[in-house]
C-alpha cells in the first residue's frame, strides 16, 4: 500500500489520475475547496482505495505548504505527490494589470516549486519517493499570445530539469508531465490547439510513467518532436504564431 497526495485535488487532470492510482492505496485528497470533492471520494472508494481522506490546502500561500504537509505525514508518510494545480489566467487583462501577472506566475511557478522542495526534502530523508509535476508545451518556447502563462511554465519546467539532476543517487524520483492543449474546463469556450488532448489520456500518461520511471513525458508523444522544431523557427516568424 501507498500513500498518494494529490496537490489540487479540483482539477480535471488530477481527478483523472488518482482514481487510476486508487486500488489498495491510501489517498489523500488536498485542495482549496475540500466540500467539493465528495464525488471524487466516492468514485475513489468505488475504485478501491483503502482509505479516502480530503483536507484544505491553498496552493498560493507558500507559507503554509510546510505545515499542511506535516499534518499529511503526522498520519503516514508521502510515497507519491502529485501537484497538478495551476492556473491559465487572462493574457489580455495580464498586458495591462501587474496583479494578473503576480497571480499567474505565483501560482503556476513560485507555487509549485515550493512544494516541490518541501516534499523532496521530506522523501530525501527517508530515501524514497514519487513527485509529479505539470510543464506545458507552453513552456517549451514562449509565445506572444500567452507569454505569461508560457513563462511560468518555462521557469517551472528549468527548475524541475535542475531538481531532477539533483536527486539522482536519492531514492527520490520527479516525473515531469508535458502536455498539450488539454480539452476541458480549463480551457472551456477556447479552439482546441493541433494535437490536442483530453484530461484521461494525460492520467493515463502519468500512471504509466510512474510505473517505468519515465521521468520526462510529452503528451501526446509527438508533441516532443513539434517541441524541437518551435526551437528553430525563426524569431521574426515565431512572434506571429497564433496561439
Amino acid at each position: 500500500m501507498s500513500r498518494i497526495v494529490l496537490f489540487g485535488a479540483t482539477s480535471e487532470i488530477g481527478g483523472e489520475i488518482i482514481t487510476r492510482l486508487a486500488p489498495g492505496n491510501d489517498l489523500v485528497l488536498a485542495a482549496r475547496r475540500p466540500e467539493a470533492l465528495t464525488e471524487l471520494e466516492d468514485a475513489c472508494r468505488a475504485a478501491g482505495a483503502s482509505a479516502v481522506e480530503s483536507i484544505y490546502f491553498d496552493a498560493g500561500d507558500v507559507d503554509t505548504q510546510a505545515s499542511v504537509i506535516d499534518d499529511i505525514e503526522s498520519r503516514g508518510a508521502v510515497d507519491t505527490a502529485i501537484a497538478a494545480f495551476g492556473v491559465l489566467g487572462d493574457q489580455e487583462l495580464a498586458e495591462r494589470d501587474g496583479g494578473e501577472v503576480a497571480r499567474i506566475l505565483h501560482t503556476d511557478f513560485t507555487a509549485q516549486a515550493v512544494l516541490l522542495t518541501e516534499l523532496s526534502g521530506r522523501m530525501k530523508a527517508r530515501g524514497h519517493g514519487d513527485l509529479v509535476a505539470f510543464s506545458s508545451i507552453a513552456g517549451a518556447r514562449v509565445r506572444r499570445p500567452n507569454y505569461v502563462y508560457g513563462s511560468a511554465k518555462a521557469g517551472l519546467d528549468g527548475f524541475c530539469q535542475g531538481m531532477q539532476d539533483a536527486l539522482r543517487g536519492t531514492g527520490v524520483r520527479l516525473t515531469v508531465i508535458r502536455p498539450g492543449f488539454v480539452i476541458g474546463k480549463m480551457t472551456e469556450g477556447m479552439d482546441p490547439a493541433p494535437l490536442s488532448v483530453t484530461p484521461d489520456v494525460v492520467a493515463h500518461a502519468v500512471v504509466t510513467a510512474l510505473k517505468t520511471g519515465t521521468p520526462d513525458v510529452w503528451v501526446p508523444r509527438s508533441l516532443g518532436v513539434l517541441a524541437t522544431v518551435m526551437r528553430l523557427v525563426p524569431r521574426f516568424l515565431w512572434r506571429r504564431a497564433p496561439r
